[in-house]
């Protein structure tokens, strides 16, 4: 099964989600690996766009593995949010624009963009208009249920959109007031595909191959986004996709090892290593989500400071697990392949390390930072 989104033709259709403080190249460039059939960036901001901010400019790299990809920026005011989607057609080898209309954070709020815009139907209607039609590039929108629970009104918008011109549209099944808690709606996927002709993803709650079948049957959807389930946990991609292709990939422990070496050295190569590995001191403990005796090594790894320190630490974890199956055969091998919910009652689930950023931190930071300190205030 394929999904297509105007002219470009997705090898599969696991789509993953732009994630704040995740979705960089590196990450991209692993999920791509692991058979995603399309990869987005982390959003980018229209102001710092507009402003020229070095920061934001550095999150538009992509390279020639990276494709199909989908950037995706947000804002409010109409001038600024045009100039930005004209340097993602013009300036980026993005094959898709996506805006976002679903982001919960309150800077973002205040700023009268992602998910509040959710609040007007006509003003986004008339804004993602002349945004399709000053661009060559298709255009996706990425939005929620509706503000509340008081004002679900995504049918509605999701026909406006489709009125606007925009070639699919991302359903997470959530309000804003919901932010990431709660249980997603999927109910409401499947109104939205029974109101529009264009290509519907489905988002929220995915954290199996078992939900992503049960999300396509129940709702008709053309594709499903995956985020937080296959964070530190890429496998999960590959085992999505052969449901699809019917082929069967089993994983060995050290290819997670291998997985989130490979996903610093990236970063390090976009990155001073001092910057990637304060990156990767949150992203790191993922890969040992749900493993046995890793408490101690998620702190350590909350701490590293260079390529080589993380390497000597996830070899150290890797011998501890081996000795210990090699002396406890009767426990089985540690499954490096484990869904969220699997994982949740595995022997060991250590609380994640203070210093890790939330992603809704981190997408309060792109709205405050990725703009110079000048017109900070115009983006709050």
């Amino acid at each position: 099964m394929s999904l297509k989104i105007r002219e470009i033709s997705l090898p599969s259709p696991v789509v993953i989600a732009p994630m704040a403080g995740v979705s960089t190249r590196a990450f991209r460039t692993i999920a791509r690996q692991f058979g995603a059939g399309l990869v987005c960036n982390e959003m980018v901001s229209d102001k710092a766009l507009y402003y020229d901010s070095t920061r934001t400019r550095r999150m538009l790299k992509s390279d020639e593995n990276d494709h199909p990809v989908s950037f995706q920026i947000f804002g409010h005011d109409k001038d600024t949010i045009l100039n930005a989607a004209r340097i993602l057609d013009e300036e980026t080898d993005c094959d898709i624009i996506d805006f976002n209309m679903g982001c919960p954070v309150n800077k973002v709020i205040k700023a009268k963009a992602g998910s509040y815009l959710m609040k007007d139907i006509d003003y986004a209607y008339d804004l993602v208009k002349d945004l399709v039609a000053s661009v060559k590039k298709p255009v996706t929108v990425k939005m929620r249920l509706g503000f509340d629970a008081d004002h679900i009104n995504c049918v509605e918008m999701a026909q406006a959109m489709e009125k606007a011109g925009v070639s699919a549209i991302t359903l997470h099944a959530r309000t804003r007031a919901q932010m990431y808690e709660g249980k997603a709606d999927w109910s409401w996927i499947k109104k939205v595909k029974d109101a529009v002709s264009i290509p519907v993803i489905g988002n929220g709650d995915v954290t199996s191959v078992e939900d992503m079948v049960r999300m396509m049957d129940e709702t008709g959807c053309d594709g499903v986004m995956i985020g937080r389930g296959i964070v530190g946990n890429p496998f999960l991609i590959q085992e999505c996709v052969d449901y699809f292709t019917g082929e069967h990939h089993t994983f060995e422990l050290e290819q997670r090892f291998a997985a989130c070496k490979l996903h610093a050295k990236l970063l390090c190569e976009d990155l001073d290593e001092r910057v990637a590995l304060s990156q990767m001191r949150g992203l790191a403990s993922w890969y040992l989500k749900g493993l046995p005796k890793s408490h101690e090594y998620k702190d350590r790894l909350s701490k590293i400071r260079t390529y080589d320190e993380l390497v000597t630490i996830l070899d150290e974890y890797q011998k501890l697990i081996e000795d210990y199956q090699a002396s406890h055969p009767d426990k089985g091998k540690a499954n490096p392949a484990v869904s969220e919910k699997a994982e949740t009652s595995q022997a060991e689930s250590a609380p994640v390390p203070a210093q890790i950023t939330t992603q809704t931190e981190t997408a309060e930071n792109i709205a405050e930072d990725s703009a110079p300190a000048d017109v900070k205030e115009e983006v709050h």
